[in-house]
């Protein structure tokens, strides 16, 4: 089978949208099957004999971009909108990337031809158009994005703050019409395909439900390291609201007598991920670690490899995931696989991938999370009890080889329609 995967953002840094497509792609790879990515920066990090199609895009959603310098980029009315609606406070990408996708697809379709076209959470406009090649196309859906505006809106500031989050998210409409009308809809969790239903409105017969996988090969045990645990441990992007930061943060400042230690996998600034001239800006996390006085116990990591988060993982005493909603929660899974007890918020499908493996509290709550820091970290037995349960539960359902067969079902059930 040809394969062709659409991701207008890829690069594992950019969330869990870029390992999805890099494990995916890899899998597919691995059963004999011919790959090819469609992609626009910051680019997947792709295995060795996946083809990697790269399209055009720029730094214009960087509150320090240039008009003028990016106005001398546009080439084509695609290009002209996405950069007149970044100025307007609208996130257009996905929008433009569907467009330069088709036409990219169109130009690869007199070459060649795809038995599937499986887009990565964009749902732009342009995935319709497509429908003119005569190709099935499927969306994956990790979550519907509806619900990173309402944790946006909940943590606004002032009417003018609110009015900007609506406006950003107002692509959301297109994405539930464009859901609507696809062949069929993948969610990585049971929670994300009713939410799928009730956001989107997509008929609950078009959905199909594959968990994400967790390469444990990479993801264990650093057993050199894991017996000298100590502090806490948060993966993930504190600018995007809903991975609930700011609850983790005062949970830790009431806690602030104790003198835990807090590790953010995050960078403590941003740049635009697309290029070296623009000015880094304090990221969302590292504001709040200083209105907050934390500064003393708070580090943030900035980047890291996977070898040097499994390292991180190891050798933390608990990993924190304070999220308002997860449509997986891929940095619970991780930290399961590395034996590091997990506590999280019931937000999304968290409990859905914990089980009884880990602690569940209230999500929103920073004095509720901050009394089961301080019980787990005082209870030896239960961490132990969670780090065995924890590594065992990942073994047992959650792998990459059967996300790709699941994932192939699918497709095959759509052809066999066609």
């Amino acid at each position: 089978m040809r394969i062709c995967l659409l991701t207008y953002r890829g690069n594992p840094y950019s969330g869990g949208q870029g390992i999805y497509v890099y494990y995916l792609s890899r899998e597919f790879q691995r059963m004999g099957h011919e790959v090819e990515v469609i992609a626009s920066a910051p680019l997947p990090e792709l295995s060795e004999g996946v083809i990697l199609h790269q399209l055009r895009s720029s730094s214009i959603y960087h509150p320090g971009s240039s008009f003028r310098k990016n106005l001398a980029k546009v080439r084509n009315p695609v290009d002209l909108y996405e950069l007149c609606a970044s100025r307007l406070g609208i996130f257009a990408e996905p929008w433009a990337f569907s467009f330069r996708a088709y036409a990219k697809l169109k130009e690869l379709s007199k070459q060649r031809h795809f038995d599937i076209i499986h887009d990565n959470q964009g749902l732009g406009y342009g995935l319709l158009l497509m429908k003119r090649l005569n190709i099935p196309i499927i969306a994956t859906i990790h979550h519907p994005l509806l619900i990173d505006r309402q944790a946006d809106l909940g943590q606004a500031n002032g009417l003018r703050e609110r009015w900007r989050v609506k406006n950003f998210y107002s692509f959301i409409r297109m994405q539930a019409f464009v859901a609507r009308h696809l062949d069929r809809i993948i969610t990585v969790s049971q929670t994300s395909a009713k939410d799928a239903t009730l956001f989107f409105k997509v008929s609950p017969d078009k959905l199909r439900v594959v968990y994400n996988g967790i390469d444990t090969d990479i993801y264990n045990r650093y057993e050199d390291v894991s017996q000298k645990r100590d502090g806490l441990i948060m993966v993930g992007n504190t600018d995007d609201r809903k991975k609930g930061v700011l609850y983790l943060l005062q949970a830790l400042q009431m806690l602030g007598k104790d003198g835990i230690k807090l590790t953010i996998v995050d960078d403590a600034e941003r740049d635009s991920s697309y290029t070296e001239d623009i000015e880094p800006l304090p990221s969302y996390g590292f504001k709040l670690v200083r209105k907050l006085n934390l500064d003393g116990l708070v580090h943030f990591t900035g980047r890291l490899t996977q070898d040097e988060l499994v390292k991180r993982y190891s050798t933390a005493k608990i990993a924190v995931v304070p999220s308002l909603y997860e449509g997986f929660g891929l940095p619970a899974a991780e930290a399961m696989a590395c034996g590091t007890p997990v506590i999280a918020s019931a937000g999304g499908a968290l409990p859905e991938v914990m089980g009884d493996a880990g602690m569940l509290v209230p999500p929103g709550r920073a004095d509720t999370l901050a009394a089961a820091i301080k019980q787990l970290l005082n209870d030896e037995e239960a961490q132990q009890r969670m780090s065995e349960a924890g590594r065992k539960r990942v073994e047992e359902k959650f792998s990459w080889e059967q996300a790709a067969r699941k994932t192939l079902q699918v497709y095959q059930e759509v052809l066999a329609k066609r």
